[in-house]
């Protein structure tokens, strides 16, 4: 038999030369991308996705009681045609017990917030600013009020479109001011992606204090769509405001702890109810009826103290019988 073979190292392979064509990268609308751009991107859509981001799914119920007056219902209109996240609802009976009515709708129609304007003597409007179950809730006395159709005024904006929230450096100032300040803009600022909304930016709701009342104006930002006076981005120079409408103007009144009551966190010590001013008027015009009614006893007891002489020629052109 023959002797075996011995096994040899095994040398070393020579590397083989790649001659095929690089990797072309991956094309997109933006232009070109690697593969460490895409891995990049995957990474950090994995890290999102592991931490969901916040999504605002704010609804707020608007609805009034009945009785309530033409100017005031189409002030409440005007608000459902400003809100595309808002819901509207029948009149509610404004009784001592509306506060769980209420309550049981907004969970029905699947809401979070509230705006319950309540008319009262066909006079006076209050606006409660709720948020459901928990709380807080605002009620406000709703003055000055100027509708859409009332004020005819030459603005426009897109209906359904977001608006900007501007408030005043006032709402800094005290505890009650922030959190009214927060309250409204979790109830007028509309969410992003909406499926009622539409994601531009052509108005703004300003909200500013003056004599601790809360005055609302709603603004067109206007334009010019002329390609010689385009306005670049930035360019707020020649951009102006042109107010739309509505009008009013809310002075608060309470805070509450719960939704439509609970303990009062807040009370106005400026609030004059407006029973109290229409007393005091109807005082004065007392006072002034009860002053000529002075006078005329006067005179009365002037002519009876002091009576005339008899005039001698009093029956000179009397016929004699």
């Amino acid at each position: 038999m023959g002797r075996k073979r011995k096994h040899s190292v095994a040398e070393a392979a020579a590397p083989v030369k790649d001659d095929s064509a690089p990797e072309r990268p991956k094309r997109t609308l933006l232009g070109w991308k690697d593969k460490k751009e895409d891995a990049e991107e995957a990474k950090a859509a994995s890290a999102s996705a592991s931490a969901p981001a916040f999504r605002n799914k704010e609804k707020v119920l608007v609805t009034c009681s009945r009785r309530i007056s033409f100017r005031y219902r189409h002030l409440m209109l005007n608000m459902v045609s400003l809100l595309p996240h808002c819901k509207k609802d029948s009149k509610v009976e404004a009784k001592s017990s509306k506060g769980a009515t209420l309550n049981e709708l907004v969970e029905l129609k699947g809401s979070s917030s509230c705006l319950f304007f309540e008319c009262r003597k066909h006079k006076d409007l209050y606006m409660w600013m709720v948020k459901s179950p928990s709380g807080p809730s605002v009620k406000f006395l709703v003055n000055a009020v100027h509708t859409m159709e009332e004020l005819k005024l030459t603005g426009n904006h897109l209906k359904g479109s977001r608006p900007l929230l501007t408030f005043s450096s006032n709402f800094d100032k005290d505890v009650h001011w922030k959190l009214l300040k927060e309250m409204l803009t979790q109830v007028f600022g509309i969410p992003k992606e909406h499926r009622k909304s539409k994601p531009y930016h052509d108005h703004v709701f300003a909200f500013s204090i003056v004599d601790d009342h809360i005055w609302f104006r709603n603004y067109q930002i206007s334009v010019p769509h002329n390609e010689a006076d385009k306005v670049a981005r930035g360019g707020l120079d020649k951009m102006t405001l042109v107010e739309v409408g509505p009008r009013f103007c809310l002075n608060p009144i309470k805070i509450f702890g719960g939704s439509f009551g609970g303990p009062t966190l807040y009370e106005n010590p400026f609030y004059v109810s407006p029973n109290q001013i229409r007393a005091l008027e109807k005082r004065n015009k007392a006072g002034k009826f009860a002053k000529k009614i002075k006078a005329k006893t006067r005179r009365k007891m002037h002519e009876l103290s002091n009576p005339l002489e008899p005039d001698e020629f009093a029956d000179m052109w009397k016929d004699d019988e």
